[in-house]
């Protein structure tokens, strides 16, 4: 020890020349000579990992100073930039220095974007005390990110996260909420368990989240929010050359994005629609399997998935290790429901898949698919009657709110056909054909009371106008009368 302090204090004395180090490294840098080779401090062995010094940036490219000055005050004079250890927001400061600006980074010929730090300091990230560039990217040994010994590399990426997001002590300093439980879900996961055997193209944290504009997921401009959730994931199950080693499938978003998930979601900007995480999972993605399918629908239909738990269905369905929801109505290309899936003429009839046109399955989707079309009949005709007399200025206010009710009769109607139970959905639309029919004869009424009130207007305007006649005529006459001298009569 005492020898290191005698070298170093020899070598600021006299000017010690820094041994030339490797390509691109400052030759004439002392504080790499004095700290590497005479008091051997840890810093300043790990530099020479680092891609900085590889790209012959000295130790004054981030803590200041005069590198050429063998003397400590010099070289440390804060009159020529020397700021010491950076911290906190300075760090970002002194980072930026060179990468937001495009002619410096220019000169290494680097290909990093330089809005980095723009889109990180608006991020979560970018908070105060929350994290700075260091604390990603390390300090004295940072690598390029395709080096396996970045912590930014695949397999590093996820442990470098989960320092701060598996800490839940140290995540409750910001979001007590948030759970910290997403490095065990990853690993459960088909991109963790990849990645866990080295295949370093699965998604990892920075591939969903981005790595310097992270915002939380309700914030539209999160690549994780809702409507970007389905966009984010087909950058890559999109592409066929990306995913042709997994013999995966590239069509699930087109699937998607044209049907009724889709549509609402992407067109409609209905974020409570189902996007690719609501159905596999978000850090812990995986198919859901033949058995959990249906408890993934149920999640949103929630009545569908108990009425089909009661149906003649649900027992073969489970024996053959069928998905439940899917086998009718599909998963990615989930098409809106109709009631013609229940006629046997019809084209999209789904029982076909299993049944023939005479056995009983299709018998019963016949009489199911007549109650309720009984019911859509009745409907439409007292909405027809109820318009009509709408128009012609008749009060039917009352008879609309009605109307309601056999409405919601016939939607719940559509759901309970799950149960493949021709009386049960017998019992829901019964009492909703009497509604509709009292409807119609409220309509009906209306349209008589109309035709009333139109002939009684129509014969006092009659009566009414023969009168004003008469009265017109007798005025002439006494008129005349009195013109000529005749007596009234």
């Amino acid at each position: 020890m005492y020898l290191k302090r005698w070298l170093l204090i020899g070598c600021l004395a006299f000017g010690f020349v820094g041994y030339p180090g490797p390509v691109g490294s400052q030759t004439q840098d002392q504080c790499q000579t004095c700290h590497r080779e005479v008091l051997e401090d840890v810093p300043s062995q790990k530099y020479v990992n680092d891609v900085h010094f590889q790209k012959g940036i000295a130790c004054a490219g981030c803590h200041g100073g005069d590198p050429t000055q063998a003397d400590m005050d010099a070289a440390m004079d804060p009159k020529k930039g020397y700021i010491g250890v950076p911290r906190g927001a300075q760090v970002v400061q002194v980072c930026n220095a060179c990468h937001a600006d495009a002619s410096r980074m220019a000169q290494w010929a680097s290909p990093i974007d330089t809005v980095q730090f723009q889109r990180f300091e608006t991020s979560v990230h970018g908070k105060p005390d929350v994290a700075t560039c260091v604390s990603c990217h390390g300090v004295h040994e940072i690598r390029s990110a395709r080096d396996p010994q970045s912590p930014t590399y695949p397999t590093q990426e996820v442990l470098l996260c989960a320092r701060c997001h598996a800490d839940p002590a140290y995540m409750r300093k910001f979001n007590p909420a948030l759970p910290t439980d997403q490095l065990e879900k990853y690993w459960t996961s088909r991109h963790g368990q990849r990645l866990r055997q080295g295949d370093v193209r699965v998604a990892t944290c920075s591939d969903c989240h981005t790595a310097h504009t992270v915002y939380p997921p309700k914030d539209p401009r999160s690549s994780v929010y809702a409507l970007n959730v389905p966009i984010m994931c087909a950058r890559c199950h999109s592409d066929p050359e990306y995913m042709k080693p997994y013999g995966i499938p590239t069509h699930q978003y087109d699937l998607y994005a044209s049907t009724v998930h889709g549509r609402a979601l992407l067109e409609k900007h209905d974020t409570g629609a189902p996007a690719c995480n609501d159905c596999h999972g978000n850090h812990g993605a995986l198919p859901p399997g033949v058995q959990t399918l249906s408890h993934v629908c149920g999640l949103c239909h929630a009545l569908n998935a108990e009425y089909f738990g009661r149906s003649p269905h649900a027992a073969p369905f489970a024996k053959k290790g069928l998905p439940q929801c899917e086998a009718c109505h599909g998963n990615h290309e989930v098409l809106p429901t109709s009631l013609e899936m229940l006629r046997p003429e019809a084209p999209v009839f789904t029982c076909r898949k299993c049944h023939t046109m005479d056995d009983r399955g299709t018998q019963t989707a016949r009489t199911m698919y007549e109650t309720i079309q009984r019911l859509v009949t009745l409907e439409e005709e007292a909405r027809r009657l109820l318009t009509a007399a709408e128009r012609k200025g008749m009060d039917v206010t009352d008879v609309w709110f009605q109307l309601r009710d056999v409405h919601a009769a016939y939607l719940k109607a559509r759901t309970v056909v799950h149960t493949s139970d021709p009386a049960e959905v017998q019992k829901v639309v019964e009492p909703a054909i009497q509604l509709a029919r009292q409807a119609q004869a409220e309509g009906q009424r209306a349209l008589a009371e109309f035709d009333f009130r139109r002939k009684g207007l129509a014969f006092a305007t009659l009566w009414i106008t023969l009168l004003a006649i008469a009265l017109y005529l007798k005025i002439r006459q006494i008129e005349s009368r009195s013109r000529t001298g005749e007596p009234k009569s």
